[in-house]
C-alpha cells in the first residue's frame, strides 16, 4: 500500500509528516498526519489515533494540537486522519452546512444515498488507515490506543468500545456522547444511516453502554464554557451510563474552558501521559 508524502518536518527530534494516498474504503484520496518521535533504530512504538471534529482535515490538530512535545518524550507516534472524503464528485449537504457532508463524516459507514458510495469513514479509521499505517511507520499494533474530539470524542470512544482488544485507552475532549439524541447526531446519523433509530446504537457511546458493551476506562475533559456542552454533548449522560454500567470514568469538568483548540491544547499533555501509561509493556 503506498502513500505520497506531501510534506515533512523535523519537530522535537522526531518527524511530523502529511501523506496522501488513494483510499478504497472511501474511493478518494485522502490526506492524514503522522508524527513519529525519535527511536532507536528497528523499534516498534505504541501509536495513538486522534479522530477530529465537524469542519476539521487532518491539519487542525496538527498545528494546533501541541502534542509533539509529549509524544516525543513519551515515545508515541501521533496518527490524525480526515473527517471524510473530499473532491468535486463527493456529495455534500445541499445547503452547505457546516454538521453534514464534507468535513463530517461522523465515523459511519453510509448506507443511504448519495453518501453509500464514498462515506465510509468507520471502515477507513479502523480498517483501511491502520493497515497502510502499520505498513509504513514503525508501529507496535500491540500497542493502540485512541482519543478524539467534540464529533472526533464520538467516534473515538465508539471505536474502543466496539474494538475493546485492541485498543488499550481511550479519551475525548468535549465529545458528542449520545448522537441519537441530539441535533448534531440526529442529523448526521438520520443522513448517512436512515431513520431506523436500532441502526444508530452501534454509533452511540451511550447506546453501546446500555446494550453491553464494555471497555477498561476512559478519560474526558469537557469545558464549562463550551456553548455546546448543554445541547449536543451532554456528559451526564455518559456518566450515569458508566457508573450503571461500572465502567470507570474520569470525567473533568474544566472551568472557562471552551470548545476550541485554546482547551484541547491546555489538557492534550495530560491524555497524552494518562495514554502512555495504558500503552506501556
Amino acid at each position: 500500500m503506498t502513500i505520497q508524502t506531501v510534506s515533512t518536518n523535523k519537530s522535537y527530534g522526531g518527524v511530523q509528516g502529511v501523506y496522501r494516498h488513494a483510499s478504497q474504503a472511501t474511493g478518494t484520496d485522502m490526506v492524514f498526519s503522522v508524527y513519529v518521535p525519535p527511536h532507536a533504530e528497528g523499534a516498534k512504538l505504541p501509536v495513538v489515533w486522534y479522530l477530529s471534529g465537524l469542519t476539521c482535515t487532518h491539519a487542525n490538530v496538527t498545528e494546533k494540537g501541541e502534542f509533539r512535545k509529549a509524544c516525543a518524550e513519551l515515545g508515541l507516534i501521533f496518527v490524525a486522519p480526515d473527517t471524510s472524503p473530499r473532491g468535486p464528485d463527493v456529495p455534500g449537504d445541499a445547503n452547505n452546512a457546516y454538521d453534514f457532508g464534507l468535513g463530517a463524516g461522523f465515523y459511519v459507514d453510509a448506507t443511504q444515498e448519495p453518501f453509500a458510495r464514498n462515506y465510509r469513514m468507520w471502515s477507513y479509521v479502523t480498517d483501511e488507515l491502520p493497515k497502510l499505517v502499520a505498513g509504513n511507520f514503525p508501529v507496535d499494533a500491540k500497542r493502540q490506543s485512541i482519543m478524539g474530539h467534540s464529533m472526533g470524542g464520538h467516534g473515538a470512544l465508539t471505536v474502543a468500545l466496539r474494538n475493546p482488544h485492541r485498543y488499550r485507552a481511550a479519551s475525548a475532549f468535549a465529545p458528542i456522547v449520545a448522537p441519537s439524541l441530539v441535533p448534531w447526531g440526529i442529523k448526521a446519523l438520520t443522513g448517512y444511516l436512515g431513520s431506523n433509530k436500532e441502526a444508530w446504537r452501534s454509533h452511540d457511546t451511550v447506546a453501546l453502554i446500555e446494550d453491553g458493551a464494555k471497555f477498561s476506562g476512559f478519560l474526558v475533559d469537557v469545558g464549562e464554557a463550551d456553548n455546546f456542552l448543554k445541547e449536543q454533548l451532554k456528559p451526564e449522560l455518559l456518566e450515569a451510563a458508566c457508573t450503571k454500567a461500572g465502567i470507570p470514568l474520569t470525567l473533568r469538568r474544566q472551568a472557562g474552558y471552551d470548545h476550541s483548540y485554546y482547551f484541547i491544547s491546555t489538557f492534550m499533555g495530560d491524555h497524552l501521559h494518562w495514554h502512555a501509561e495504558k500503552l506501556k509493556g
